[in-house]
């Protein structure tokens, strides 16, 4: 049963409140403002889900763990959800859509070439600096999906790569400069997706400076290449 199949039903057993006990209620993941009940249901559900993965890990979660921390009934998530494999699906799709989604409304802001990249750089800081534990999630179980699941989320990571690595392009012609916008790119994420391991909140600059310090060794670092030469016209 795919997402949109079971929307209106989750909508309606959540509107009757079997889904979720009012101890269990928590947030709803991030951007939930004007969403529908169900959206708000679903997100509860997912940043639940998202505790026990990073708790456990994906291979160390059953479906029982998933519904004791939802606050769901067993039988329920199975109905609505089939497997733990559908909540992972359901996560990474959340977090990938989301981040696309507010960098391309935030670089409609910015035309100079190194600000965009640098609004990308912050974009994704603080999205994940907001959600550590989804971004370990997301780091550590990135091969799970298969099928059509890992296919689709393998897409949305497709338009994420190629929106970076068109930004790195257009910072490269901008400047005349000669480096591998691929290498750059999956540098840069090197950089950005790892944080969640040593970022200490009481120690750590907040996103927006974190993202100042972190373009500013970047764009350094792939503006030190030297520019390439143009050939001296032959002299006959």
């Amino acid at each position: 049963m795919r997402y949109y199949e079971f929307e209106r039903t989750f909508e309606l057993m959540a509107a009757s409140s079997q889904i979720m006990s009012p101890a269990r209620r928590r947030s709803p993941m991030p951007g939930a403002a004007g969403e529908s009940r169900f959206d708000q249901r679903l997100g509860e559900i997912l940043t639940h889900a998202t505790e026990v993965f990073f708790e456990k890990g994906y291979e160390g979660a059953s479906m029982r763990d998933l519904s004791r921390a939802s606050g769901m009934s067993l039988s329920g998530l199975y109905y609505y959800f089939e497997s733990k494999e559908k909540l992972l699906y359901l996560i990474q799709k959340h977090t990938f859509t989301t981040i696309v989604e507010r960098l391309r409304e935030r670089l409609t802001q910015a035309s100079d070439p190194e600000q965009r990249i640098r609004l990308l750089i912050l974009n994704h800081l603080e999205y994940f600096l907001a959600n550590r534990k989804a971004m370990k999630v997301l780091s550590h179980e990135d091969d799970v999906l298969k099928n059509d699941l890992g296919a689709e989320i393998a897409s949305l990571k497709r338009e994420y790569y190629r929106i970076c690595v068109n930004l790195l392009d257009d910072f490269k012609q901008a400047k005349g400069l000669q480096f591998s916008s691929r290498m750059a790119v999956l540098s840069l994420f090197g950089m950005m997706n790892w944080i969640y391991t040593w970022y200490k909140p009481r120690v750590d600059a907040h996103a927006q400076q974190m993202a100042r310090e972190m373009g500013d060794i970047f764009l350094r670092g792939i503006g030190s290449r030297p520019k390439p030469h143009k050939k001296k016209p032959a002299v006959n």
